[in-house]
């Protein structure tokens, strides 16, 4: 299943490093485990970076979006 996180959403203005565990936490529940990840929308690089390191193992394949660049593969461990 692929699912879309729009990082934007999750963090609602301004990103808050005091927050990343909150953000960690939102991130695992969405995605579930075994499943397709899209990050995308308007965040801070660490956010991005800290999320697509928690996501490991949990997503088969992790991708990050944004108009400019289209979908771009961060990595993919599905075994099919």
């Amino acid at each position: 299943m692929k699912i879309t996180i729009d990082l934007a959403e999750m963090h609602l203005g301004s990103a808050k490093l005091n927050k990343l565990n909150e953000y960690m936490s939102q991130a695992q529940k969405l995605a579930r485990h075994g499943n397709e990840i899209v990050l995308t929308g308007a965040a801070p690089v660490w956010l991005y970076l800290k999320l697509a390191h928690c996501l490991h193992g949990r997503a088969t394949t992790l991708k990050y979006n944004s108009p400019a660049t289209g979908e771009i593969v961060i990595y993919d461990h599905n075994p099919f």
